[in-house]
């Protein structure tokens, strides 16, 4: 994806809001060798780029004033009320550096996996995002967390997600939950009667 910036000369609060009423965003350019460089940006191009998914996990061309770099958007701020963004930080990235960033995880096999069709249990995703390391040539725009043998009660562990290559997961704690299958209370109970009228 590409991002079209300018450099920003005037710094201070008066100065954004001044940006920002004339439907500008200022931001932030830093990382690898380089000075920090201060940045506008389209605010409704960067409000409807934000959101979309892969906008938040992919390598980015951020040209500013005609010279294009490979970013990574690594913050942006926006109002508590107001459909507005305040603030973008932009890290530079080094093909040949490995980057720690957070990709989403998308669910899949849910509907066959058995603690669904066989136990009508829910899945609860304890993870929507799994922070990983890798190459930026190698960063994929999500992870599969695939449900397909997940039965009730059991869970879905990070060392179970099957990683592209290049790609190592980064984990907090021995065995982090991703998701987990829970029978409903009810269903529990209507399970048991079930049981008891057989007998």
């Amino acid at each position: 994806m590409k991002v079209i910036a300018f450099k920003r000369t005037l710094q201070g609060t008066g100065a954004s809001r001044r940006l920002r009423k004339a439907g500008q965003t200022p931001g932030i350019v830093y990382g690898g060798t380089a000075a920090p460089v201060s940045i506008t940006l389209d605010h409704n191009a960067l409000y409807h780029a934000l959101k979309k998914e892969v906008f938040h996990s992919s390598i980015l061309d951020l040209e500013i004033d005609g010279t294009v770099e490979k970013v990574l958007l690594r913050d942006f701020q926006v109002h508590a009320y107001k459909q507005l963004v305040l603030h973008a930080d932009f890290q530079r990235v080094d093909a040949n550096h490995k980057i720690h960033v957070k990709v989403p995880l998308h669910f899949t096999n849910a509907d066959v996996s058995p603690a669904v069709k066989l136990h009508a249990a829910v899945i609860s995703h304890v993870m929507v995002e799994l922070e990983i390391s890798c190459l930026p040539g190698q960063l994929p725009e999500f992870i599969i967390a695939d449900l397909a043998n997940l039965d009730a009660g059991q869970s879905l562990h990070v060392k179970d997600i099957v990683l592209p290559e290049g790609v190592t997961a980064i984990i907090h704690g021995e065995n982090q939950t991703v998701a987990i299958a829970v029978i409903p209370a009810g269903a529990t109970a209507a399970e048991a009667e079930a049981v008891a009228e057989k007998k």
